[in-house]
């Protein structure tokens, strides 16, 4: 066993690649790592609280332009994030060099060599949220004396997961992939999070590795863990007693929005509560964006917004009388004109959403415009997906459609299960 290891030597490193597909039209333009949840990118949750763990240095493993543009104009080098979070010393950020990788393992080998890394590392999936204790990883993974440790976690469904089949000691024997439920060895899933001892560099310099990489794919989940097993090199599970989510799809970033909308942790700062007790709360600093907010909180206690559940409101909105809100998120500077329902969807920031008008169990996309009129009511239901930059006339009525960016839909059309 090694020199131990604290939170401020660990490298994490954060494959981004692909093209996102199950998210598509959300992704049709924009990296899935900063698709916009809770009113900031899916990545930053997640960062936020390795960060505030201690952890210092983080590499993002992109490939491909819309990736690498996405990550790097927001982030930067890490001072903005820094800033924003008030860690210090600060969190640097860097950028997997202009290699395309051949799937997420190989960006983790390519990073450790460009940036010699000989500390630990965490590899992280890009569009995944967890919430993990990471002193007790690093505990665990060294107790263990392991090459490798994977974070698992326990679900009711296991049918859409590689399910973890472990020995007594939590040694990991194999993983079945999506089995059904009478058939899995435990319920103890892989979630993407992987705890990386230093050898895996040495390792990712064997003959039949080098022969995979070639061969034009290396993969956590479906080659390299299963190559690690064949050579007993010796793998563990670390149970992750905190919360984790997968957004890799659009029902299942709905459903995350829905649990995060409800939970409480200092890493997931959500804004100023209307009143204590109640999960309502509107976000602001400045003095423009707290008139704003004051404007806002003002409507919600005497009525003139209906809010339930669990609701979070952006910086800058404007929102109408007489709407009704249920557990939703509205990102910054978006407007809500009268009489609008906005019900279990997500509305990204500076959206226009005119009279009105009807969404629910449905995702907007940022600056997108929704034009209603009480005559001519626009409805958008059925876990529809409105990319970036859409504009879509009164009186249309869209059921689980998908809208890609910079489309215009014509008033008074209805559109069901199609893609545009």
């Amino acid at each position: 066993m090694g020199e131990p290891c604290d939170a401020d030597r660990l490298r994490v490193i954060i494959p981004v690649g692909g093209q996102a597909l199950r998210l598509r039209p959300l992704t049709a333009e924009v990296s899935k790592a900063v698709i916009r949840l809770l009113n900031r990118p899916i990545v930053e949750i997640a960062m936020a609280n390795l960060a505030r763990q201690g952890v210092k240095n983080f590499i993002f493993g992109v490939k491909g332009y819309v990736n690498y543009k996405s990550l790097f104009d927001y982030f930067g080098d890490g001072r903005g994030f820094s800033s924003y979070y008030a860690i210090e010393p600060r969190v640097h950020i860097k950028y997997q060099p202009r290699v395309d990788d051949v799937g997420n393992a190989d960006s983790v080998r390519i990073n450790m060599d460009y940036y010699d890394i000989t500390d630990p590392v965490v590899g992280v999936q890009g569009d995944n949220i967890f919430d993990v204790d990471i002193k007790e990883l690093i505990k665990f993974h060294e107790q263990k004396d392991a090459v490798m440790t994977i974070g698992v976690t326990a679900v009711d469904d296991v049918s859409e997961y590689g399910v973890a089949k472990l020995d007594n000691d939590m040694r990991v024997m194999g993983f079945v992939e999506k089995p059904k439920k009478e058939e899995a060895p435990s319920n103890l899933i892989n979630t993407g999070v992987y705890f990386l001892s230093p050898k895996i560099r040495d390792i990712f310099q064997e003959e039949q590795v080098k022969s995979m990489i070639k061969a034009g794919r290396l993969d956590f989940g479906l080659d390299f863990i299963p190559y690690l097993l064949k050579r007993d090199y010796p793998i563990y599970a670390y149970p992750i007693r905190g919360q984790w989510y997968d957004i890799g799809s659009p029902n299942k970033y709905l459903e995350t929005m829905q649990k995060l909308l409800k939970v409480e942790e200092p890493w997931l700062p959500k804004g100023n509560r209307i009143e204590a007790g109640a999960s309502v709360w509107v976000q602001g600093e400045s003095m423009e964006s707290l008139k704003r907010a004051r404007e806002i909180e003002e409507k919600i206690r005497t009525g003139k917004i209906k809010v339930e559940g669990s609701v979070l409101i952006g910086r800058h909105c404007s929102i109408g009388d007489n709407v009704y809100i249920k557990d939703s998120s509205i990102d910054n500077y978006t407007i809500i004109g009268d009489g609008s329902v906005i019900e279990n969807s997500a509305i990204m920031d500076r959206v226009f959403i005119g009279k009105a008008a009807e969404i629910r169990d449905s995702i907007v996309g940022r600056h997108a415009e929704i034009l209603s009129s009480e005559t001519a009511q626009t409805k958008i239901m059925g876990v529809s997906v409105i990319a970036d930059d859409v504009r879509v006339g009164e009186g249309v009525n869209l059921i689980a459609t998908k809208i890609y960016p910079h489309e215009t839909i014509p008033p008074k059309r209805i559109m069901v299960e199609e893609v545009v």
